[in-house]
């Protein structure tokens, strides 16, 4: 059977809504399942049921249960552990919103204290049928009240049980149980099965029902990408606390690169970035800007005498590294970076690898394998790091497959910069449409580089950090388009991270 987790459960149902199907209507769907396979098995019109629910989507799902089994005949008593103010989501409110004037065919009974559930003990006692929409996916730990007695209420009855998406009290990873589960005879889980539910006696019978969620949800990358890399803030962080990013580029040759990938990552909320350059050119990136913090080694490129400073960065300070931006193809530099390389996957930091660095890896591509290491070439830049050259634009399927293949040969994540962005770490696989053909202006992947860069230094996975990177690079690009026509340039970009990011912070 196959599975999902919890968190890419949540990706995909805030993708859905992006790709225009309301979480409202899944919300609906999923209620309307747990009733169709009810009327599959037992008898419904004059049936007492019984729907305990907790004020999260889970809840919600037995908000609309309720609803479509009181048209059916059936005689409804919803029993809410919690205030209906306290509901979280504006899907469930509006649900309860509709349970509330069905005042005729839904008796509602709010619960906030565990001894008045015992009030209603021999009500439960005498139920043809029990639903359980309690507590969904976020259980940790032990069960509170009033859950624990509702559970053991639910548990103690001789009706017949169903359980919403899993059984409450479940760990919907693992499969644990932590304090005490409901012991359903049929659970209804929605679009995938979670992990934890597999091989459960606890669930009965096991049904994946379909919610409408359309398979480009769990493909195409969206907001539900970009909530699931940004970090909450405690009113007690302190500076560091949100990634400290390395970045090693800049030449004679060029000079804006470094400085646009540390500018981007600092928009994208990391606390503190430090630019390693050579001394011939530290001067021009320090006049950027006054945020940028730049350290220098003697030279006009890349070399070895870099690599004391460099060491000590890698070990004692940096949570992140970007190696690449404006290097150059100096025979210094090319012999300098595997020896960084080298120093930075002993102290496994994770890593994005961008331009000139992905054409001097190329010589041994397998050098980062098994490391938290993203990879963004272009087109071209991929031809010289796998030797193969990507099929044309028109043929998606094989460019998507061409990238899991070397992503998985490689042992990297691989963010392939296209009008659709491909990004994969052989196992999982996304596809960005965000962004124009305006990005065509030079350094545009010097912003994507530091916002990645960003959330790989926040802890994030590298693939999660690169399909939230490039979302968000593209979404910077199409609202600079908006702004300026096809006119803009990569710094345009770099002030509308954050617009774009507070659209997606909740």
């Amino acid at each position: 059977m196959e599975t999902i987790s919890v968190e890419d459960m949540k990706i995909a149902d805030e993708n859905s809504e992006y790709l225009g199907v309301p979480r409202l209507l899944l919300m609906e769907n999923a209620g309307r399942g747990i009733v169709e396979n009810i009327i599959k098995r037992k008898k419904v019109e004059k049936s007492n049921i019984i729907i305990f629910s907790g004020t999260g989507n889970n809840g919600g799902d037995g908000f609309v249960a309720a609803r479509h089994l009181a048209s059916l005949g059936a005689e409804v008593h919803l029993i809410l552990l919690g205030q209906p103010e306290n509901i979280r989501t504006p899907e469930a409110k509006q649900n309860w919103k509709a349970l509330e004037k069905m005042i005729l065919t839904v008796k509602k009974t709010i619960i906030t204290d565990s001894s008045e559930l015992m009030e209603i003990k021999d009500l439960i006692q005498k139920s043809d049928i029990m639903i359980d929409a309690m507590l969904g996916t976020g259980i940790k730990g032990k069960i509170r009240e009033p859950f624990s007695t509702a559970i053991n209420l639910f548990n103690s009855a001789k009706a017949f049980k169903i359980a919403v998406d899993l059984p409450s009290g479940l760990n919907p990873e693992s499969g644990e149980v932590h304090d005490k589960v409901i012991q359903a005879n049929l659970t209804v889980t929605f679009h995938k099965a979670k992990p934890g539910l597999l091989n459960k006696t606890c669930t009965g019978e096991l049904i994946v029902w379909p919610i409408g969620i359309p398979p480009e949800a769990e493909v195409i990358a969206g907001p539900g990408d970009v909530k699931s890399v940004i970090k909450k803030r405690s009113p007690h962080s302190h500076k560091g606390d949100f990634g400290r990013v390395l970045i090693i580029g800049g030449s004679i040759y060029y000079t804006g690169a470094p400085a646009l990938t540390a500018l981007s990552s600092l928009r994208t909320g990391v606390d503190l970035v430090i630019v390693v350059a050579p001394s011939k050119i530290a001067p021009i990136i320090r006049g950027f800007s006054p945020d940028l913090i730049v350290r220098e080694f003697p030279g006009e490129v890349l070399n070895n005498e870099s690599l004391p400073l460099i060491s000590s960065l890698i070990q004692d300070w940096a949570t992140a590294a970007v190696v690449g931006p404006g290097l150059g193809l100096h025979e210094k530099t090319i012999e300098t970076i595997p020896e960084i390389f080298q120093l930075i996957k002993k102290r496994d930091l994770p890593l994005l690898v961008d331009a000139d660095a992905i054409k001097i890896l190329g010589k041994e591509n397998k050098m980062l394998h098994g490391t938290k290491t993203v990879l963004t070439p272009h087109q071209g830049e991929f031809l010289q790091l796998t030797g193969q050259k990507m099929p044309p634009p028109s043929e998606l399927k094989n460019r998507i497959k061409t990238v899991e293949n070397w992503a998985r040969e490689l042992g990297v994540t691989i963010l392939l910069k296209a009008h659709e962005d491909i990004i994969s770490d052989g196992r999982r696989t996304k596809i960005n449409t965000t962004g124009n053909p305006g990005m065509s202006v030079g350094g545009t992947g010097d912003v994507l580089s530091g916002i990645c860069a960003a959330f790989l230094s926040q802890g994030y996975e590298p693939f999660r950090a690169a399909v939230a990177a490039a979302f968000l690079n593209g979404k910077a690009g199409d609202k600079a388009v908006q702004d300026k026509g096809y006119h803009i340039t990569a710094t345009d970009l770099i002030p509308l991270i954050p617009e774009v990011i507070k659209t997606y912070e909740t």
